[in-house]
């Protein structure tokens, strides 16, 4: 053996007990820095730096399999031939405009002035002045000296050079976009945000009626009507909307009905979702029913507006005498699963909703933009709804008493969905850049169960504390087991090579142990 098990055992009686403990707490050290590295990554991000490196950069160079690529037995195919991963991509993770967003200056500012909270994220706001420079802007702008100066207005990511702007273009003319960025932005009561969009009102009539005549002599004269009718119906919305928070519930439903009569075919602004919450507010739910019945279709994007005051109208029929002691004994009647149909439906649309309403989870000012389905809808659904679903008697416990059964239709939501397509992926990370994280947890579906490698680091790091503190209370004892441990590590070691030196030549032997 020329010295080897020798050499093993001179190098393991050198060790100290110092070296153990210092070897163990620093391995203890390493991985609890690994830990807690891998456990924000994971409350971030919801994966592991790990497992996405591994993914990411290894298993390309091993040769592994793209699980990007489409699964012929997950993905089906519609009647437009669209499968379900394209329509997801396409229709269901599209940030969409919050038909109900509040005012910045009147209702977002004053919560940061409040409690010193941002309530809004650079990703939403970026958002809205994008919408805005879509629907305010045209490409002849730069012909009229107010409207010029409003295009380079709406480009300003400083507020106070956006309303500074707006001023400077009131000075040359009545202008209604000037009009509409001082009552969002610079108006702090909703009173004076009224009396902005009046003034805004007078001055988009008359260019809307100006546009409408030339809208037929060229393509410049038809994008300058298209921006002036987009301008006219936001101010009109606008004050529906400051009418409903003012109490004048009976005249903002009048104008919402008169603005979706009159302009029929923008339905991109959503304006039924306002005219269902003020319909609610009244207690009118025949007119609920009637709104529903013409947009609840199934050729029509949904939304948890629809979905939910749907289930709501269902619920109200039967929630004041629902018992489920009574209900386990004798089964449910008709107009109880229908109902409860109606809340599974809903559920599967936005499974994050339940948790405000039933105030499980607290709720915190609505985006200015959602994405369906995911925690942005939710908030904003529940931050006006809560209390028409606290009005209705009994329909908070049956949406309670059954909501959560939901799950059990759908046990893989991401796969396959069961009146609705799979639930989005994209949902997640969206909401992430929608919602203000700093003081708001992101409501995660399907819950993700933690990654292997950080139930790994946390093994680890405990196992290695433990020895540490074993070695530092007992050094003797610890030594003598480690210098056990390693004999046996290395007893496989030495019988290869016994077995080495009693096949080779001597000769060669003694020049390998040389090498």
């Amino acid at each position: 053996m020329f010295g080897t098990e020798s050499s093993l055992s001179m190098f393991l009686n050198t060790l100290t007990p110092k070296f153990y403990v210092a070897l163990t707490g620093t391995s203890s050290l390493i991985s609890g820095l690994i830990l807690i590295f891998e456990w924000w990554y994971f409350r971030k991000y919801g994966t592991s730096f790990i497992e996405q490196v591994s993914v990411s950069h290894l298993r390309p160079l091993l040769g592994g399999v793209d699980t990007a690529a489409p699964n012929n037995n997950n993905s089906s195919t519609n009647s437009n031939g669209e499968t379900d991963s394209s329509r997801q991509s396409v229709s269901e993770c599209k940030v969409w405009r919050n038909p109900l967003n509040l005012f910045r200056g009147a209702e977002y500012n004053r919560y940061t002035w409040v409690t010193g909270r941002e309530p809004l994220t650079y990703y939403d706001m970026n958002l809205s002045a994008q919408d805005h420079q879509t629907f305010f802007t045209c490409d002849s702008d730069h012909l009229r000296p107010a409207d010029a100066i409003m295009q380079k207005a709406w480009r300003e990511r400083n507020p106070q050079a956006r309303i500074s702007a707006a001023h400077e273009a009131l000075e040359l003319e009545d202008c209604a976009t000037a009009y509409i960025l001082l009552a969002e932005e610079e108006a702090t009561t909703i009173m004076e945000a009224e009396r902005l969009f009046k003034q805004a009102l007078k001055a988009g009539e008359l260019c809307y009626r100006r546009s409408q005549t030339l809208q037929h002599h060229g393509t410049q004269y038809e994008a300058q009507h298209r921006r002036d009718t987009n301008v006219l119906v936001y101010i009109k919305r606008r004050l529906a909307m400051c009418s409903r928070k003012l109490g004048r519930t009976r005249e903002a439903v009048k104008m919402m009905r008169d603005l979706m009569k009159e302009f029929p075919l923008l339905s991109m602004f959503n304006i039924h979702e306002n005219l269902l919450e003020s319909l609610l507010e009244l207690q009118n739910y025949a007119d609920v029913q009637a709104v529903l019945a013409k947009y609840d279709d199934i050729s029509l994007p949904k939304s948890a507006t629809i979905c939910y005051t749907a289930a709501l109208l269902k619920a109200r029929a039967v929630s004041d005498k629902f018992s489920p002691e009574a209900a386990s004994r004798r089964g449910l009647s008709t107009a109880e699963m229908n109902a409860v149909e109606a809340i599974h439906r809903a559920v599967e649309f936005n499974p994050h909703v339940p948790k405000y309403l039933l105030e499980m989870k607290s709720l915190i000012l609505p985006p200015e933009h959602i994405l369906k389905r995911g925690d942005s809808e939710a908030i904003a659904y529940a931050f006006f709804h809560l209390q028409h679903w606290k009005r209705v008697e009994g329909a908070l416990n049956l949406l309670h008493c059954t909501w959560e059964g939901t799950f059990r239709m759908i046990p893989y939501p991401l796969e396959k969905g069961h009146l609705f397509y799979p639930y989005p992926i994209c949902t997640e990370t969206a909401d992430r850049e929608l919602l203000p994280t700093v003081f708001h947890e992101v409501s995660v579906y399907p819950k993700k169960e933690l990654p292997f490698f950080i139930l790994f680091t946390a093994g680890l790091c405990s196992f290695t504390a433990m020895l540490a503190l074993l070695t530092h209370q007992f050094p003797e004892l610890m030594g003598v087991f480690a210098k056990a441990f390693l004999s046996t590590l290395f007893a496989p070691l030495n019988f290869i090579m016994e077995k080495v030196e009693s096949i080779l030549p001597s000769s060669l032997w003694h020049q390998l142990t040389r090498i």
